[in-house]
C-alpha cells in the first residue's frame, strides 16, 4: 500500500492526482481498522473450554428452542463481533444467550424482550458447523 502511494505521489501534482487521493483514502481506512482492532484487544476475553456435556449450552453452541404457539428457532451463540441476524448468530452478551448459558436439553428459560417475557424450552444443543442459511 505504501509503495503504491509513493508511486502515485511521484506522478506529479497531488491535488489533481486521483490515484494519490485514492491511495491516501485506502491508507486512512487501514489505519482506522487497526485502531479499532487495537481497542477491541483490550475488551477481548478468553472463552472458557466447552463443557464435557454436549447437551449443555456454552459459547459456540447452536441451540434449538421451542416456544408455545411458534415455530422452533435456532440460535448460534457467538462473539459480539460475529453476530449475524440472518444466520441466527446471536452475541454471547445478548439477553437470550445469557439466559441459555449453562442450560441443558429440556430446560426452560424465561427471557425479557421488548415485546414482553418469552418462555423458551431448549430442544437441542449442537456444537457442529451451522449450515449456511
Amino acid at each position: 500500500m505504501t509503495r503504491a502511494l509513493k508511486a502515485a505521489a511521484a506522478e506529479g501534482d497531488r491535488s489533481e492526482n486521483a490515484e494519490y487521493i485514492y491511495r491516501k483514502k485506502q491508507l486512512r481506512e487501514i489505519d482506522r481498522r487497526v485502531r479499532f482492532l487495537r481497542r477491541r484487544l483490550d475488551e477481548v476475553r478468553p472463552v472458557p473450554a466447552r463443557s464435557d456435556n454436549p447437551g449443555k449450552v456454552c459459547f459456540g453452541a447452536t441451540v434449538t428452542l421451542a416456544e408455545d404457539g411458534r415455530d422452533a428457532v435456532c440460535y448460534r451463540i457467538v462473539g459480539a463481533d460475529e453476530t449475524d441476524a440472518d444466520k441466527g448468530w446471536i452475541s454471547v452478551d445478548s439477553p437470550v444467550a445469557r439466559a441459555l448459558l449453562g442450560k441443558v436439553v429440556g430446560d426452560g428459560v424465561s427471557v425479557r424482550t421488548p415485546t414482553g417475557d418469552r418462555l423458551l424450552e431448549v430442544v437441542a444443543v449442537d456444537y457442529g458447523e451451522q449450515p449456511q442459511s
